[in-house]
């Protein structure tokens, strides 16, 4: 394989870390990109070679600029794109604070778009690149108490979708990850947005006990075993758009199809007797 240079956001922790941590061991270059650099210093400086760490706040113009700037004159071109930085409010949809679900727009849809939207020129110049979206087993079918999150994970997959059907012809790639729930310590990191309103006690109400007792159960995925298959992905000729991580996930997003499924075929007859009829 080809050297590669790739630019992950939200690499201080969970599934950011575990990729540039794998990247880096197979010999590729990284810059590891993070509000924070501190949690990311000992590994860049394991990798004095081919590890950049940089602050980053996706949701700040000038940061991405210069995040954008300081991986290509450090290694030249950016050749995988990983949109990773997230962040998770949960509440029912009426409990939620709207200062809340913004941000979470801000960081998970707006700052990926901005990043994408940065790194592209050069690709295009080059005839290649790929970007990388991460996505969610949410963001093909939504959870009660994680609308919002959903609904930015969702609007991710609408653009990621439209881009690879730009990009392609060029030569470029984009994709989408759809992990599940793994083992990164995001329950801890995830917080309630709003006022409790007992009206959801059957469906917020129990997801914040269930966030009080959080067990391995819950998150069943290895960030490691996941670094490994998207590296391995993404290094092929891997053609699918959606890199599906997490039994989980699978089941999830099967039971939406299937329910997709039969929402389109109870619908046959409705669509079509709305048609213009000369």
């Amino acid at each position: 394989m080809t050297t590669s240079t790739w630019l992950i956001t939200g690499a201080s922790s969970g599934l950011g870390y575990a990729l540039a941590e794998y990247v880096l061991k197979q010999g590729d270059q990284v810059v590891l990109a993070a509000r924070t650099v501190a949690p990311m210093a000992a590994l860049a400086t394991s990798f004095p070679d081919t590890a950049l760490a940089v602050e980053l706040d996706v949701s700040d113009p000038q940061q991405r600029i210069g995040a954008v700037r300081q991986a290509e004159g450090r290694f030249g071109a950016i050749d995988f794109l990983v949109n990773n930085a997230g962040i998770d409010f949960v509440g029912a949809v009426e409990e939620q604070d709207e200062a809340d679900y913004r941000k979470i727009f801000e960081v998970n849809f707006f700052g990926a778009v901005a990043l994408l939207r940065l790194a592209l020129p050069s690709m295009r110049a080059r005839g290649r690149g790929t970007i990388v979206n991460m996505s969610s087993m949410d963001g093909v079918a939504s959870l009660a108490v994680n609308g919002f999150y959903s609904a930015s994970k969702f609007a991710l997959e609408g653009v990621t979708e439209a881009l690879w059907q730009e990009i392609e012809p060029l030569g470029l790639r984009a994709l989408l990850i759809e992990p599940g729930s793994f083992r990164t310590g995001i329950g801890e990191r995830t917080k309630f947005s709003g006022q409790k309103i007992d009206d959801y006690a059957a469906t917020s109400g129990v997801f914040r006990d269930a966030m009080a007792n959080l067990g391995d159960h819950m998150f069943p995925g290895d960030p490691a075993r996941a670094a490994s298959a998207i590296f391995t992905a993404l290094k092929s000729d891997f053609k699918a758009h959606r890199i599906i991580l997490g039994a989980d996930a699978y089941r999830n997003i099967g039971a939406k199809l299937q329910d997709l499924r039969a929402d389109f075929e109870a619908n046959r007859e409705m669509a079509h007797s709305t048609d213009f009829k000369p």
